[in-house]
């Protein structure tokens, strides 16, 4: 699909029409007067172009509709809501950022729907607002409403050109595709073994004291194992008794017991990767920077618990010494 870039340019009191307009609204009557400067050059993308700014307070206007031809674009005047809309002519959107996933969870908040994405992609983890403007097909490209997104839901979507610094970073969803339905499943790993064709995990019961397994599911290389903050595990860390949230299917066998593809696996138990820390450390770490800034905490537009926390290698960190041997030490380092 080819997304057009849209400007919406509001109306100004003068229009950028003329050297002297009136416009009339209720409050708001304002005469303005322009100097026509002729011998000012109007240039885009380094060709000269006949547009010939005018002059009001010392700023420099030119006709919206001659500039939006300039420029690439058709206007379009909306009277009723005194709106002037600038679209470009077949140039590809280059802003909006891609991810492919499945859906956490989705809440309802006036009108717009909140959408937890999980996946791959430069955004692995992801917060995604979907509102009237968001475009949401399934793979068809049958409409699918926003109110009938669901978790566990396989999606592609294209979101931005906007996203917040918060962790997860949140954007607004342009166009969301839905893929397939995922069976969702949250319990521990009875067992996990390597096979020939990849990893195999099984989840079952025990029954007269002998474990019976119910479910087994078999991954392969289009396989992501992860956390519920988007990072990498190995397989090699997952064994029996780790819980996890697999979203796997979207069909069974009917063998016993049953067996299925497997899309996602995200580990809940407290698995530590390399260059990584549990999410209730880093919690740890928020609270305690936290602590120590809260009197310019006021002045901190992140929130607390989207703050990023990283490991990085002290030897490339300024640390500021707090007593006399930490500042021999470092200045013997």
């Amino acid at each position: 699909m080819t997304h057009k870039k849209k400007l919406i340019v509001l109306l100004t009191a003068a229009g950028l029409l003329g050297t002297s307009a009136v416009v009339g609204a209720a409050g708001m009557v304002e005469k303005v007067t322009g100097i026509l400067h002729k011998d000012v050059k109007v240039v885009v993308n380094g060709e000269n172009t006949s547009l010939t700014p005018v002059y009001i307070n010392g700023q420099a206007y030119v006709p919206v509709r001659g500039a939006a031809t300039e420029l690439g674009y058709t206007l379009h005047y909306d009277a009723k809501n005194k709106e002037i809309e600038l679209n470009g002519k077949g140039q590809e959107e280059a802003d909006y950022m891609r991810g492919t996933g499945v859906i956490v969870n989705v809440t309802e908040d006036k009108g717009q729907y909140r959408i937890e994405l999980l996946g791959k992609g430069s955004n692995s983890w992801v917060i995604l607002f979907a509102d009237a403007k968001t475009v949401i097909k399934d793979k068809a490209g049958k409409t699918v409403a926003a109110k009938d997104l669901k978790a566990g839901q396989q999606i592609n979507a294209e979101y931005g050109p906007v996203m917040t610094m918060s962790f997860p970073g949140q954007s607004h969803a342009a166009k969301i595709t839905v893929e397939a339905d995922r069976a969702v499943k949250e319990d521990v790993i009875q067992s996990v073994k390597h096979t020939e064709d990849g990893w195999q995990v099984q989840f079952g019961e025990t029954k007269d004291g002998k474990a019976v397994p119910t479910l087994t599911l078999n991954a392969g290389k289009e396989t992501s194992v992860l956390t519920p903050q988007g990072e990498s595990v190995k397989w090699e860390d997952l064994k029996a008794g780790t819980k996890v949230r697999a979203y796997y299917g979207p069909f069974e066998t009917k063998s016993i017991p049953p067996q299925s593809p497997l899309f996602y696996l995200v580990v809940l138990s407290d698995v530590q990767t390399p260059g990584k820390m549990t999410p209730e450390a880093a919690q740890q770490y928020r609270d305690l920077a936290w602590a120590k800034v809260s009197d310019q905490a006021k002045h901190i537009k992140t929130k607390k618990d989207e703050a990023v926390v990283e490991i990085v290698s002290a030897q490339h960190s300024g640390v500021m010494a707090s007593s006399d041997e930490q500042k021999k030490a470092a200045c013997r380092n």
